[in-house]
């Protein structure tokens, strides 16, 4: 029987609309009823992404920031949280500026970038997230960030992101959430150390856990789990690794996972 299930938001539990049809939430509250604890696994912030949670009636720990900080939405008490080491934070912007680079960060669940600019304000779009502009970004980076987001072209993301894995280092960790946003977190910070984490809080074993994703940065995640499901819209690797692939999130692929492997209906 599975007992927990870690969904990825944008693209996975939301429809290319950014809702949750009125039957997966109806799938969701059914795998709540039977006792299964649900919950989301982003790379949002958790101020996005708790608004999300909210709307769909969890009241759960939600992961957050690609697994850098895990926090309840009853009382808001953080149960894990990773930051960007100092170090590697300070190299990553100091690399950023040689290279004319946009770098944003989260301070306390806020969001800053040096400049406002299309790219920023294009993607406080996509997550309606509010961001503030910081001039002085060094004394930004001195201080803790679960994450730092560079985005540019995919092409060129793809181009450099060895050159700052070996600048960076082991400790951290660096993934894409969409083509054009590279993304920085500790090296703990991963959706897949967070749904080990979880499991472990609600005393389940991780086989019998389910994670739910489309984007390479759910891989640790769905590698982690005892089942691992990409979304029929999920990109060819995550389908790849992934032990069931679902419909896309336009067709329900999520209540498609909870009615076949919960409720043992075809």
């Amino acid at each position: 029987m599975y007992k927990l299930i870690a969904i990825d938001i944008d693209d996975t539990l939301i429809n290319d609309d950014k809702k949750v049809t009125p039957a997966t939430q109806k799938a969701l509250e059914e795998a709540v009823a039977a006792g299964v604890v649900v919950t989301l696994a982003t790379g949002r912030a958790y101020a996005s992404a708790h608004v999300l949670a909210r709307q769909t009636g969890l009241n759960v720990p939600i992961i957050t920031y690609q697994g850098a900080l895990i926090k309840n939405l009853l009382d808001e008490q953080v149960l894990y949280e990773r930051y960007v080491p100092t170090e590697a934070a300070d190299k990553l912007f100091k690399y950023c500026i040689e290279h004319d680079l946009h770098l944003q960060t989260y301070i306390d669940d806020k969001l800053y970038a040096r400049e406002e600019n299309q790219k920023l304000i294009d993607y406080t779009n996509l997550n309606g997230t509010k961001y503030y502009v910081e001039p002085d970004f060094a004394k930004l980076v001195a201080q803790p960030t679960p994450k730092m987001l560079i985005i540019d072209e995919p092409d060129y993301l793809d181009e450099i992101a060895p050159v700052l894995r070996e600048l960076l280092g082991d400790s951290v960790h660096i993934t894409k959430s969409k083509p054009n946003f590279l993304e920085f977190m500790h090296h703990e910070g991963t959706k897949g150390h967070a749904l080990k984490f979880l499991a472990n809080h609600f005393g389940c074993d991780l086989s019998n856990t389910i994670a739910i994703g489309d984007s390479w940065n759910d891989h640790e995640m769905l590698e982690a789990a005892g089942l691992g499901v990409a979304m029929g819209n999920a990109i060819p690797a995550l389908k790849e690794i992934a032990d069931f692939v679902t419909a896309s999130n336009n067709d329900d692929g999520v209540k498609l996972v909870i009615d076949k492997f919960v409720f043992n209906r075809e």
